[in-house]
């Protein structure tokens, strides 16, 4: 999920409105850019909205020409995001909907999924649990579409560490992993629960004890 939003606001365009006191303006730019809403010292301050020409659009919170607090940022494409803002960045918490039906919801750090999350994709499948830098990193549970469920550590968005998958017939490998594969000391349990298979597994397949 690389997904980075960044919401510049060219508030140094605003400059001549440099009055102290918080007044509402609509101003639109020479390119068509059009701020609408409050301003005080000749930048976004309290609530106001910033249509780009390309159809980007906020709507939400400014503090000293940058948005700060709660704000919605939709895309050309119809993706949006709505949540909380920091220095133009969203940070804290979030949630942002694809034009293709996927969904992360949860918290954020300087425009990226950063903490605790859960991402929702259009076919059903969903992950709950750590993030960073956009990914999947740390503990967490995969659940896919077909009924298989992963439930362990990821790092950089793949299965990594230790974990357990569990088919959708019931058979299980619970053991290590790496890059998204069975890799390591593991065991395979069948669908009655008996060892079918323990010891070491290299890039998914079984070597021996």
């Amino acid at each position: 999920m690389k997904k980075t939003i960044l919401l510049f606001v060219m508030c140094g365009l605003l400059g001549a409105f440099a009055i102290a006191q918080e007044i509402t303006v609509t101003l639109t730019l020479p390119d068509g850019t059009k701020y609408e809403g409050q301003i005080k010292d000749g930048k976004p301050n309290g609530q106001g909205t910033y249509i780009w020409p390309d159809g980007k659009k906020y709507v939400g919170q400014y503090k000293d020409g940058k948005a700060n607090g709660q704000g919605t940022l939709t895309l050309p494409d119809g993706s949006k995001y709505v949540g909380q803002y920091k220095d133009d960045l969203p940070n804290g918490e979030g949630t942002f909907t694809w034009a293709d039906g996927r969904k992360y919801e949860g918290q954020w750090k300087d425009g990226q999924g950063h903490g605790k999350g859960t991402l929702t994709n259009a076919d059903g499948s969903k992950y709950i649990g750590q993030y960073k830098d956009d990914e999947p990193n740390g503990q967490g549970t995969y659940t896919w579409a077909d009924g298989r469920k992963y439930v362990g550590q990821f790092k950089d968005g793949q299965m990594n560490g230790n974990g357990t998958m569990t088919l959708s017939d019931g058979s299980k490998y619970v053991g290590q992993w790496k890059d998204g594969k069975a890799h390591g000391k593991g065991t395979f349990y069948d669908s009655s629960g008996k060892v079918s298979q323990k010891g070491t597994f290299e890039d998914g397949e079984y070597t021996g004890q």
